[in-house]
């Protein structure tokens, strides 16, 4: 029997607590019940505050918990799974760890029913952009491509869609990754560890724990591909129970990816091959290059021709909100980084520019501290714009550095016209709020798509 078919969950006739009602819960929701699975779906708000979502839930099929969450005792429910927003105290998960219920994440979940190797990505900056670059690799390469997971595209509803020819690339995230059993990809990718979601996880060994777990289940046959310029990544090397493949931007590795002469030069099993020339890389920037290596280990690991691998680093575009160029007008460059959510995802915008910057950020502060990011502002920024839950934080950091051309705005729209306004014939406005969008916004998408509608205004206005 393969692994698959031994992994496989059984869910027919199944009582199941889904906890969360938003994207993941309801994927979740409408793939158990295809499956004759008996889903009672709850979450803390109000029904009506959850109706954009529970629209995508055939009537009547499943129970529908809002407002609370319900009471239970054991054989009640056969598992919980439980959305990424979903924090691991809330009393009905707590409540299946103390009757030793089994509880999964949509990931876990989606595991079991894929057939497809699996390319994990993980890390807390650049895992958006890594993803959906293998993906496209890996399309260029011929194959059937599912790109998905925290990326946006819940797994879930895609994964039996795609056979053991084909391959999944999934974005995964350290919430995903919390309640995962026996999820065991072909290749797992950690990208870097930089404190992020503290105000979850408490520590940051704990969140690097959690991030650990990508590679938990893989063996001899499996590949781990580490940052060898990320201390806490590598010092995972010795623990990975797979074929540990490093990347460096900063050294010559005897074995692994690497920088050399200008190039990417990939050495392994006695063989060297070169990629590309680092100049020929389309998306610019330091964070975009440690994209590069990692992107080419993933896919060159599972067969993937050099030579293809550079045709797609020399075209790939990136992604939405991240580092892109909104529009230009008289002479200023607006640029959405609005997937920038912690101060080291803004510190790396910051450097991908040599031209002066009016930066808008703020938003809700994820447990991060602003110090080093204060200092990045200092040195790349002229005028900073500030807004959100925690504009204070931001301004007591940045002025303790001495800097002063701080404004603050009540409204995202307000500090978009404000940073508008500040800036100047050949800067750059760039929005990367080193903070959550949740304040204000129900996502960092949401908060993108607002400053490209804001830009846009400001384009017309000015026609």
């Amino acid at each position: 029997m393969s692994d698959k078919k031994r992994n496989r969950l059984e869910v027919k006739n199944k009582k199941v607590l889904v906890v969360g009602i938003a994207r993941s819960g309801v994927a979740v929701a409408r793939f158990l019940v295809e499956k004759g699975t008996r889903v009672v779906l709850t979450d803390q708000k109000r029904q009506e505050e959850l109706a954009e979502f529970l629209r995508e839930v055939p009537p009547g099929s499943v129970e529908i918990i809002a407002g609370k969450y319900p009471e239970y005792n054991s054989g009640d429910f056969d598992f919980l799974v439980v959305s990424p927003g979903a924090p691991l105290h809330i009393p009905p998960i707590e409540r299946a760890f103390d009757l030793g219920i089994p509880v999964f994440s949509e990931l876990e979940l989606a595991y079991r029913f894929a057939e497809s190797p699996i390319v994990a990505i993980t890390g807390t900056n650049g895992k958006t952009t890594t993803t959906t670059l293998i993906g496209e690799i890996f399309k260029r390469a011929g194959k059937r491509v599912c790109v998905g997971g925290n990326i946006g595209l819940p797994l879930a509803l895609e994964v039996e869609k795609y056979g053991p020819r084909d391959v999944i690339v999934a974005e995964v995230s350290s919430f995903q990754l919390e309640c995962i059993e026996k999820f065991k990809p072909k290749v797992s990718v950690i990208l870097n560890f930089t404190p992020d979601h503290l105000d979850r996880h408490g520590t940051m060994e704990n969140y690097t724990a959690a991030k650990a777990r990508i590679y938990e289940n893989q063996d001899a046959g499996d590949f781990t591909i580490l940052n060898y310029d990320d201390r806490g990544v590598a010092a995972l090397g010795t623990k990975a129970p797979g074929r540990v493949i490093f990347f460096s931007q900063k050294h010559k590795l005897e074995e692994g990816i690497f920088v050399e002469d200008g190039q990417i030069t990939v050495k392994l099993d006695g063989k060297t091959d070169v990629v590309c020339h680092v100049k020929e890389i389309y998306i610019k920037g330091a964070h975009n290059l440690e994209n590069a290596l990692a992107a080419t280990a993933a896919a060159y690991v599972v067969g993937v021709p050099p030579g293809l691998i550079g045709e797609e680093l020399r075209e790939f575009r990136g992604v939405a909100h991240r580092l892109e160029l909104v529009a230009e007008i008289n002479g200023v460059k607006y640029i959405n980084d609005s997937k920038g959510t912690n101060p080291d995802a803004s510190i790396k915008a910051l450097e991908a520019y040599n031209e002066p910057i009016v930066l808008l950020a703020g938003g809700r502060n994820k447990g991060s501290d602003f110090t080093e990011f204060a200092q990045r502002v200092k040195e790349k920024a002229r005028s900073l714009v500030i807004l959100g839950e925690c504009r204070d934080e931001i301004r007591a950091a940045v002025e303790k550095t001495g800097f002063r051309e701080i404004h603050e705005a009540g409204s995202f729209d307000e500090a978009v016209k404000t940073a508008a306004a500040e800036a100047r014939p050949g800067e750059i406005v760039l929005l990367s709020p080193a903070c959550a969008s949740w304040d204000m916004f129900k996502n960092f998408e949401e908060r993108g798509e607002r400053f490209k509608e804001v830009v846009t205004s400001l384009r017309l206005s000015s026609a």
